[in-house]
């Protein structure tokens, strides 16, 4: 692991960019180098080697529409004297604090923190508290899940036509928004798991409402994963002693629904399953106190 802070990026490839930016732009503008040193706070050298093009930097602050338009702004203000050095420092310090928002910052430091990918990180904005880390803990749960199912030998045949998707919630979930999901599903091609993109929050519907009908009547509950109903799963259910829920697939409130079949049955079950209706696939939901309990699950199954 590599442990990076944003605040280094910023120094080591923003700060370089924006001055020579800067520096150009105040040339552009009549000002003299000296006179730039003076406002930029470095040498008449590096002053120099910005405007002939040598001071480095990273063309993605170069190319960011935010960057260079308060950029201009500054060089304007500085240049016609309505902007001074510490009104020129807050508008940079709100540029960081934008950039860090999923923008160029934030890319730079995942490149720099592989560890930090799909996690949905908003540190810089949010700060260390107990909610993060819930959602934080969630992304990586329901990431280690889907690659669980990915390593699965067979399951690619397990895998409906409409896609499988994997799902875990915040505790006390309120809607779909408290789920964290694959966005675009997990496909079978050419006998492999397809997973297209890493977890977000609101990414699915369907397993959502599975899941929200798990916890309300069992909070223990929080994740699941849907597959394609078949016999010699449900067989291999039966055969570790869990007794698989069957309902019906032709509800117009499938969530109501199930909420009543587990009111019914005492129980969220481990398994759930329906035959499938007109214009409607046979599914079957695998829950667990976590996405990857449920993976587990399906990997002893298969």
């Amino acid at each position: 692991m590599s442990l990076v802070l944003p605040s280094e990026l910023v120094v080591e490839r923003f700060l370089p960019t924006v001055r020579a930016m800067l520096a150009t732009r105040l040339a552009d503008r009549g000002m003299t180098q000296q006179e730039i040193a003076a406002e930029l706070g470095v040498t008449q050298a590096a002053v120099s080697k910005y405007v002939s093009g040598d001071g480095g930097g990273d063309d993605r602050f170069r190319d960011d529409p935010e960057t260079v338009a308060t950029v201009d702004h500054i060089a304007d203000g500085l240049a016609g004297g309505e902007l001074d050095a510490y009104d020129a420092l807050a508008e940079l310090l709100s540029l960081v604090r934008s950039l860090e928002d999923r923008g160029p910052i934030c890319e730079l430091h995942e490149e720099a923190m592989p560890e930090l990918r799909g996690l949905g990180c908003d540190l810089c904005v949010r700060g260390l508290d107990p909610d993060i880390r819930a959602e934080r803990d969630v992304l990586a749960n329901v990431r280690t899940a889907a690659r669980t199912l990915a390593s699965i030998p067979g399951m690619a045949d397990s895998v409906p036509n409409v896609g499988t998707n994997v799902g875990m919630c915040l505790p006390e979930p309120r809607d779909e928004t408290d789920i964290a999901a694959v966005p675009g599903r997990i496909y079978a091609m050419g006998g492999r798991i397809e997973i297209p993109a890493n977890p977000e929050f609101g990414a699915s519907k369907h397993v959502s409402t599975a899941i929200l009908a798990a916890n309300d009547a069992d909070p223990s509950v929080r994740g699941a994963i849907n597959v394609a109903t078949d016999d010699d799963l449900l067989e291999a259910a039966a055969a570790m002693g869990i007794d698989p829920l069957e309902f019906d697939a032709d509800y117009e409130d499938r969530g109501d629904h199930l909420r009543n079949r587990f009111a019914d049955r005492g129980e969220v079950p481990r398994i759930a399953y329906h035959r499938g209706a007109f214009g409607i696939e046979p599914a079957t939901y695998v829950f667990g106190a976590t996405a990857t309990d449920a993976a587990e699950l399906i990997e002893a199954m298969l």
